[in-house]
Protein backbone atom coordinates (compact mmCIF):
# COMPACT_ATOMS: atom_id res chain seq x y z
CA UNK A 1 0.00 0.00 0.00
CA UNK A 2 0.82 3.44 -0.86
CA UNK A 3 1.97 6.20 2.15
CA UNK A 4 -0.58 8.95 3.13
CA UNK A 5 0.69 12.50 4.27
CA UNK A 6 -0.86 15.48 5.49
CA UNK A 7 -0.18 18.13 3.54
CA UNK A 8 -2.53 20.75 4.85
CA UNK A 9 -4.95 21.60 7.57
CA UNK A 10 -7.15 23.99 8.81
CA UNK A 11 -9.79 24.80 11.00
CA UNK A 12 -12.45 27.78 11.71
CA UNK A 13 -12.84 29.06 14.90
CA UNK A 14 -14.79 27.30 17.38
CA UNK A 15 -17.84 28.49 19.52
CA UNK A 16 -21.03 30.24 18.87
CA UNK A 17 -21.62 32.13 15.59
CA UNK A 18 -25.05 32.68 14.74
CA UNK A 19 -23.92 34.53 11.72
CA UNK A 20 -22.38 32.10 10.18
CA UNK A 21 -23.75 28.65 8.44
CA UNK A 22 -22.21 25.26 8.35
CA UNK A 23 -21.33 25.97 5.07
CA UNK A 24 -19.40 28.83 5.63
CA UNK A 25 -17.96 27.73 8.80
CA UNK A 26 -16.53 24.50 6.39
CA UNK A 27 -15.15 27.49 3.99
CA UNK A 28 -13.16 28.98 6.63
CA UNK A 29 -11.49 25.57 7.38
CA UNK A 30 -11.06 24.77 3.63
CA UNK A 31 -9.47 27.73 2.93
CA UNK A 32 -6.88 27.39 6.15
CA UNK A 33 -6.13 24.31 5.21
CA UNK A 34 -5.05 25.63 1.75
CA UNK A 35 -2.99 28.13 3.36
CA UNK A 36 0.99 27.22 2.61
CA UNK A 37 0.22 24.48 0.24
CA UNK A 38 0.26 24.13 -3.50
CA UNK A 39 -3.02 22.99 -3.83
CA UNK A 40 -5.49 24.09 -5.95
CA UNK A 41 -9.24 23.03 -5.92
CA UNK A 42 -8.81 21.56 -9.24
CA UNK A 43 -6.43 18.84 -7.61
CA UNK A 44 -8.85 17.41 -5.39
CA UNK A 45 -9.84 13.87 -6.23
CA UNK A 46 -12.68 12.58 -3.44
CA UNK A 47 -13.71 14.12 0.19
CA UNK A 48 -15.42 12.58 3.48
CA UNK A 49 -16.90 14.87 5.59
CA UNK A 50 -17.86 13.73 8.94
CA UNK A 51 -20.86 15.29 10.74
CA UNK A 52 -23.79 14.40 13.23
CA UNK A 53 -26.70 17.19 12.15
CA UNK A 54 -27.81 18.62 15.33
CA UNK A 55 -30.55 19.94 15.14
CA UNK A 56 -31.76 18.55 11.94
CA UNK A 57 -29.56 20.62 9.49
CA UNK A 58 -29.15 18.94 6.10
CA UNK A 59 -29.39 15.06 7.23
CA UNK A 60 -29.02 14.14 3.77
CA UNK A 61 -26.31 14.83 1.31
CA UNK A 62 -24.16 17.58 4.00
CA UNK A 63 -21.40 16.48 1.97
CA UNK A 64 -22.16 17.22 -1.23
CA UNK A 65 -23.65 20.51 -0.25
CA UNK A 66 -20.24 21.93 1.90
CA UNK A 67 -17.94 20.53 -1.25
CA UNK A 68 -19.59 22.34 -3.66
CA UNK A 69 -19.60 25.31 -1.25
CA UNK A 70 -15.71 25.72 -1.38
CA UNK A 71 -15.52 25.00 -5.44
CA UNK A 72 -15.10 21.07 -5.37
CA UNK A 73 -18.22 20.78 -7.52
CA UNK A 74 -18.61 17.24 -8.77
CA UNK A 75 -16.20 15.51 -7.04
CA UNK A 76 -17.24 11.93 -5.11
CA UNK A 77 -18.17 13.12 -1.79
CA UNK A 78 -19.34 10.91 1.42
CA UNK A 79 -21.02 11.73 4.38
CA UNK A 80 -19.27 10.17 7.37
CA UNK A 81 -21.55 9.50 10.60
CA UNK A 82 -19.64 7.96 13.78
CA UNK A 83 -21.15 10.83 16.38
CA UNK A 84 -18.25 12.28 17.87
CA UNK A 85 -15.75 10.44 16.13
CA UNK A 86 -17.22 11.04 12.18
CA UNK A 87 -14.37 12.99 11.16
CA UNK A 88 -11.92 11.02 12.85
CA UNK A 89 -13.35 8.22 10.62
CA UNK A 90 -13.06 10.67 7.61
CA UNK A 91 -9.72 10.77 7.66
CA UNK A 92 -9.30 7.10 8.22
CA UNK A 93 -11.35 6.83 4.89
CA UNK A 94 -9.42 9.40 3.05
CA UNK A 95 -6.31 7.48 4.16
CA UNK A 96 -8.21 4.40 2.78
CA UNK A 97 -8.78 5.85 -0.44
CA UNK A 98 -5.10 6.92 -0.37
CA UNK A 99 -3.70 3.21 0.25
CA UNK A 100 -5.62 1.90 -2.37
CA UNK A 101 -5.10 3.98 -5.41
CA UNK A 102 -8.35 5.11 -5.69
CA UNK A 103 -7.50 8.95 -4.86
CA UNK A 104 -3.89 10.74 -4.77
CA UNK A 105 -5.48 13.73 -3.11
CA UNK A 106 -8.34 13.87 -0.79
CA UNK A 107 -9.90 16.44 1.54
CA UNK A 108 -11.14 14.95 4.62
CA UNK A 109 -13.08 17.23 7.43
CA UNK A 110 -15.61 17.98 9.24
CA UNK A 111 -18.60 20.38 10.36
CA UNK A 112 -21.43 20.91 13.02
CA UNK A 113 -23.38 24.29 14.04
CA UNK A 114 -24.63 23.02 17.80
CA UNK A 115 -26.13 26.48 19.35
CA UNK A 116 -28.70 27.78 17.34
CA UNK A 117 -30.89 25.03 19.04
CA UNK A 118 -32.48 24.64 22.73
CA UNK A 119 -30.32 22.55 25.46
CA UNK A 120 -33.33 20.14 25.18
CA UNK A 121 -32.74 19.81 21.53
CA UNK A 122 -29.09 19.79 22.01
CA UNK A 123 -29.54 16.89 24.71
CA UNK A 124 -31.72 14.52 21.87
CA UNK A 125 -29.00 14.89 19.66
CA UNK A 126 -26.15 13.94 21.89
CA UNK A 127 -28.40 11.26 23.09
CA UNK A 128 -29.14 9.30 19.58
CA UNK A 129 -25.24 8.62 19.87
CA UNK A 130 -25.82 6.38 23.13
CA UNK A 131 -27.75 3.41 23.33
CA UNK A 132 -31.46 4.80 22.66
CA UNK A 133 -33.74 2.16 24.41
CA UNK A 134 -32.24 1.70 27.24
CA UNK A 135 -30.42 4.55 27.82
CA UNK A 136 -31.66 7.75 26.17
CA UNK A 137 -35.08 6.87 26.40
CA UNK A 138 -34.87 6.26 30.06
CA UNK A 139 -33.59 9.12 30.93
CA UNK A 140 -30.05 8.98 30.93
CA UNK A 141 -28.07 12.27 29.27
CA UNK A 142 -24.33 11.84 28.26
CA UNK A 143 -23.14 13.63 31.18
CA UNK A 144 -25.01 11.23 33.29
CA UNK A 145 -23.60 8.31 31.24
CA UNK A 146 -19.64 9.37 31.69
CA UNK A 147 -20.44 10.41 35.38
CA UNK A 148 -21.36 6.49 35.97
CA UNK A 149 -17.92 6.12 34.28
CA UNK A 150 -16.25 8.31 36.50
CA UNK A 151 -17.72 6.87 39.82
CA UNK A 152 -16.80 2.97 38.62
CA UNK A 153 -12.87 4.82 38.32
CA UNK A 154 -12.93 6.52 41.55
CA UNK A 155 -14.20 3.30 43.36
CA UNK A 156 -11.49 1.07 41.43
CA UNK A 157 -8.57 2.82 41.43
CA UNK A 158 -9.24 6.02 43.99
CA UNK A 159 -9.28 8.64 41.35
CA UNK A 160 -10.21 11.83 43.08
CA UNK A 161 -12.37 15.13 42.12
CA UNK A 162 -9.23 17.08 42.11
CA UNK A 163 -7.30 14.86 39.61
CA UNK A 164 -10.51 15.38 37.05
CA UNK A 165 -10.59 18.65 37.85
CA UNK A 166 -6.63 18.72 37.14
CA UNK A 167 -7.64 17.91 33.19
CA UNK A 168 -9.73 21.42 33.40
CA UNK A 169 -7.03 23.44 34.36
CA UNK A 170 -4.49 21.81 32.39
CA UNK A 171 -6.71 22.44 29.14
CA UNK A 172 -8.08 25.52 29.66
CA UNK A 173 -4.53 26.88 30.18
CA UNK A 174 -3.21 25.81 27.01
CA UNK A 175 -6.46 26.45 25.22
CA UNK A 176 -6.14 29.93 26.46
CA UNK A 177 -3.17 30.02 23.74
CA UNK A 178 -5.01 28.65 21.32
CA UNK A 179 -6.94 31.66 18.81
CA UNK A 180 -9.31 29.54 17.70
CA UNK A 181 -10.89 28.25 20.72
CA UNK A 182 -14.18 28.80 21.84
CA UNK A 183 -13.27 29.05 25.78
CA UNK A 184 -10.13 30.50 26.12
CA UNK A 185 -9.68 31.59 29.61
CA UNK A 186 -7.93 30.01 32.55
CA UNK A 187 -8.94 28.84 35.78
CA UNK A 188 -7.90 27.17 38.66
CA UNK A 189 -8.08 23.71 40.99
CA UNK A 190 -10.19 25.26 42.76
CA UNK A 191 -12.77 26.68 39.94
CA UNK A 192 -12.92 23.31 38.38
CA UNK A 193 -13.91 21.08 41.67
CA UNK A 194 -16.06 23.41 43.65
CA UNK A 195 -18.46 24.91 40.18
CA UNK A 196 -21.83 23.53 40.24
CA UNK A 197 -22.63 19.75 39.62
CA UNK A 198 -23.69 18.49 36.45
CA UNK A 199 -23.89 14.71 37.06
CA UNK A 200 -22.35 13.57 40.20
CA UNK A 201 -19.00 13.78 40.33
CA UNK A 202 -19.03 15.50 37.03
CA UNK A 203 -18.77 19.33 37.22
CA UNK A 204 -19.32 22.24 35.11
CA UNK A 205 -15.59 22.31 34.47
CA UNK A 206 -15.55 18.46 34.02
CA UNK A 207 -18.32 18.92 31.07
CA UNK A 208 -16.89 20.44 27.05
CA UNK A 209 -19.22 22.98 25.92
CA UNK A 210 -21.78 22.57 22.75
CA UNK A 211 -20.02 24.37 19.66
CA UNK A 212 -19.85 25.51 16.44
CA UNK A 213 -17.10 24.89 14.02
CA UNK A 214 -15.32 23.31 11.00
CA UNK A 215 -11.94 21.57 10.47
CA UNK A 216 -10.33 20.53 7.10
CA UNK A 217 -7.35 18.57 6.30
CA UNK A 218 -5.50 17.30 2.90
CA UNK A 219 -4.21 13.96 2.51
CA UNK A 220 -1.69 12.60 -0.46
CA UNK A 221 -0.15 10.05 -1.64
CA UNK A 222 3.50 9.45 -1.48
CA UNK A 223 3.47 9.64 -5.40
CA UNK A 224 1.73 13.41 -5.29
CA UNK A 225 3.01 14.78 -1.92
CA UNK A 226 5.93 16.88 -3.22
CA UNK A 227 3.68 18.71 -5.46
CA UNK A 228 1.84 20.52 -2.76
CA UNK A 229 3.87 20.83 -0.11
CA UNK A 230 7.55 20.41 1.30
CA UNK A 231 5.84 19.85 5.11
CA UNK A 232 5.77 16.29 4.62
CA UNK A 233 3.44 14.57 7.54
CA UNK A 234 2.93 10.90 6.64
CA UNK A 235 0.17 8.75 8.76
CA UNK A 236 2.39 6.79 10.07
CA UNK A 237 -0.12 4.44 11.70
CA UNK A 238 -4.44 4.04 11.54
CA UNK A 239 -6.43 1.84 14.20
CA UNK A 240 -10.24 2.21 14.96
CA UNK A 241 -12.24 -0.30 17.08
CA UNK A 242 -15.66 -0.31 17.80
CA UNK A 243 -17.98 -1.72 20.87
CA UNK A 244 -21.32 -2.33 22.59
CA UNK A 245 -23.10 1.16 22.47
CA UNK A 246 -24.84 1.02 25.40
CA UNK A 247 -22.64 1.18 28.77
CA UNK A 248 -24.62 -1.83 30.48
CA UNK A 249 -23.32 -3.97 27.85
CA UNK A 250 -19.93 -3.63 28.30
CA UNK A 251 -17.75 -5.85 30.54
CA UNK A 252 -15.85 -2.17 31.98
CA UNK A 253 -17.57 1.09 32.79
CA UNK A 254 -13.82 2.48 33.74
CA UNK A 255 -12.49 2.28 30.34
CA UNK A 256 -12.72 2.02 26.76
CA UNK A 257 -12.52 -0.82 24.93
CA UNK A 258 -12.85 0.30 21.24
CA UNK A 259 -10.01 3.07 22.16
CA UNK A 260 -7.46 0.04 23.31
CA UNK A 261 -8.53 -1.72 20.25
CA UNK A 262 -7.74 1.43 17.69
CA UNK A 263 -4.64 2.27 20.16
CA UNK A 264 -2.97 -1.25 19.28
CA UNK A 265 -3.73 -1.38 15.98
CA UNK A 266 -2.39 2.37 15.36
CA UNK A 267 1.14 1.29 17.33
CA UNK A 268 1.39 -1.84 15.44
CA UNK A 269 1.08 -0.24 12.01
CA UNK A 270 3.26 2.04 12.59
CA UNK A 271 5.63 0.29 14.16
CA UNK A 272 6.05 2.67 17.20
CA UNK A 273 4.17 2.42 20.52
CA UNK A 274 3.23 5.11 23.65
CA UNK A 275 6.94 5.81 24.37
CA UNK A 276 7.49 7.09 21.12
CA UNK A 277 5.07 9.75 21.42
CA UNK A 278 6.16 13.18 21.81
CA UNK A 279 2.49 14.51 22.25
CA UNK A 280 -0.96 13.68 22.06
CA UNK A 281 -4.98 15.04 21.12
CA UNK A 282 -6.98 12.84 22.75
CA UNK A 283 -11.18 12.86 23.36
CA UNK A 284 -12.17 14.84 26.44
CA UNK A 285 -15.68 15.36 26.07
CA UNK A 286 -15.24 15.06 29.91
CA UNK A 287 -12.61 14.85 32.78
CA UNK A 288 -13.32 11.39 33.32
CA UNK A 289 -12.76 10.73 29.38
CA UNK A 290 -9.18 12.01 29.06
CA UNK A 291 -7.83 10.14 32.20
CA UNK A 292 -9.44 6.63 30.60
CA UNK A 293 -7.92 7.72 27.49
CA UNK A 294 -4.17 8.16 29.11
CA UNK A 295 -4.75 4.23 30.23
CA UNK A 296 -6.55 3.21 27.24
CA UNK A 297 -3.69 4.62 24.67
CA UNK A 298 -0.67 3.08 26.79
CA UNK A 299 0.47 6.71 28.41
CA UNK A 300 0.27 5.07 31.76
CA UNK A 301 -1.18 1.63 33.37
CA UNK A 302 -4.64 0.99 34.29
CA UNK A 303 -5.57 2.45 37.53
CA UNK A 304 -2.75 5.43 36.93
CA UNK A 305 -4.23 8.08 35.63
CA UNK A 306 -5.44 10.46 38.57
CA UNK A 307 -1.70 10.17 39.74
CA UNK A 308 -0.27 11.04 35.96
CA UNK A 309 -2.15 14.23 35.54
CA UNK A 310 -1.57 15.11 38.87
CA UNK A 311 2.24 14.83 38.27
CA UNK A 312 2.44 17.19 35.46
CA UNK A 313 3.22 14.50 33.03
CA UNK A 314 0.72 15.71 30.39
CA UNK A 315 1.48 19.55 30.71
CA UNK A 316 3.32 21.13 27.69
CA UNK A 317 6.92 20.47 29.94
CA UNK A 318 5.76 17.37 30.78
CA UNK A 319 6.87 13.85 29.52
CA UNK A 320 3.83 13.56 26.98
CA UNK A 321 1.95 16.72 26.27
CA UNK A 322 -2.03 15.89 25.90
CA UNK A 323 -4.20 18.43 24.11
CA UNK A 324 -1.82 21.40 23.76
CA UNK A 325 -5.29 22.99 21.73
CA UNK A 326 -7.00 23.07 24.83
CA UNK A 327 -9.17 19.84 23.89
CA UNK A 328 -12.35 19.58 23.78
CA UNK A 329 -12.64 20.97 27.23
CA UNK A 330 -11.44 24.68 25.81
CA UNK A 331 -10.89 24.11 22.38
CA UNK A 332 -14.56 23.43 22.07
CA UNK A 333 -16.26 20.03 20.41
CA UNK A 334 -18.51 20.60 17.38
CA UNK A 335 -19.03 16.94 16.95
CA UNK A 336 -18.73 15.96 13.24
CA UNK A 337 -15.50 18.34 13.33
CA UNK A 338 -13.65 17.43 16.50
CA UNK A 339 -11.80 14.18 14.90
CA UNK A 340 -10.10 16.45 11.99
CA UNK A 341 -9.84 19.07 14.45
CA UNK A 342 -7.38 16.90 16.55
CA UNK A 343 -5.36 16.34 13.25
CA UNK A 344 -4.94 19.82 12.54
CA UNK A 345 -3.28 20.63 15.98
CA UNK A 346 -1.19 17.73 15.72
CA UNK A 347 -0.42 18.83 11.85
CA UNK A 348 0.50 22.34 13.23
CA UNK A 349 2.56 21.09 15.97
CA UNK A 350 4.63 18.89 13.35
CA UNK A 351 5.15 21.76 11.17
CA UNK A 352 6.34 24.36 13.78
CA UNK A 353 2.76 26.21 13.47
CA UNK A 354 1.12 25.94 16.39
CA UNK A 355 2.43 29.44 17.47
CA UNK A 356 2.54 30.15 21.67
CA UNK A 357 1.49 26.67 22.44
CA UNK A 358 4.36 24.91 19.75
CA UNK A 359 6.28 22.24 21.75
CA UNK A 360 9.73 22.01 20.86
CA UNK A 361 10.64 19.93 17.68
CA UNK A 362 8.33 17.33 18.43
CA UNK A 363 8.73 14.10 15.94
CA UNK A 364 5.46 11.94 16.78
CA UNK A 365 1.74 12.85 17.31
CA UNK A 366 -1.29 10.95 18.30
CA UNK A 367 -4.71 11.92 18.26
CA UNK A 368 -7.32 10.17 19.66
CA UNK A 369 -10.78 10.34 18.89
CA UNK A 370 -14.38 8.77 20.59
CA UNK A 371 -18.03 8.12 19.26
CA UNK A 372 -20.52 8.84 21.73
CA UNK A 373 -19.62 7.17 25.05
CA UNK A 374 -17.30 4.34 23.38
CA UNK A 375 -18.96 2.60 20.76
CA UNK A 376 -16.32 3.78 18.45
CA UNK A 377 -12.63 5.18 18.14
CA UNK A 378 -10.50 5.95 15.83
CA UNK A 379 -6.60 6.78 16.33
CA UNK A 380 -3.70 8.50 13.88
CA UNK A 381 -0.12 8.21 14.54
CA UNK A 382 1.96 11.05 12.44
CA UNK A 383 4.97 11.53 11.92
CA UNK A 384 7.31 14.81 10.71
CA UNK A 385 9.55 13.67 7.74
CA UNK A 386 10.91 17.53 7.43
CA UNK A 387 14.14 18.61 9.28
CA UNK A 388 13.67 21.34 11.95
CA UNK A 389 16.25 22.96 11.09
CA UNK A 390 14.18 24.35 7.82
CA UNK A 391 10.99 25.57 10.02
CA UNK A 392 11.22 29.01 10.43
CA UNK A 393 8.10 31.01 11.93
CA UNK A 394 5.73 28.31 11.81
CA UNK A 395 6.67 27.63 7.81
CA UNK A 396 8.78 24.98 6.24
CA UNK A 397 11.39 26.67 4.19
CA UNK A 398 13.35 23.88 2.07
Amino acid sequence: MRDAYVVGAGQSDFGSFPDESYRSLFRSAFEHALDGTAVEPDDVDEATIGTLGVGGRQLGLPGPAVTEHVGLDGIPTTRVENACAASGYAVRQGVQAIRSGMADLVLAGGVEVMTDVSSDAVRYWLGVSGETEWERLSGTTFAGVYAQMASAHMREYGTTVDQLSHVAVKNHANGAKNPHAQLGFECSLEDASSAPTVADPLTLYHCCPTTDGAAAVLLASEDAVDRFTDARVRVAGVGAGSDRVGLFQRDTYSGVPASRRAADTAYERAGAGPEDLDFAEVHDCFAIAELMAYEDIGLCERGEAGPYIASGATRPDGETPVNTSGGLKSKGHPIGATGAGQVVEAFDQLTGGAGDRQLDAPEVGLTHNVGGSGGAAVVHLLEREHDWSDVEDGEVTA
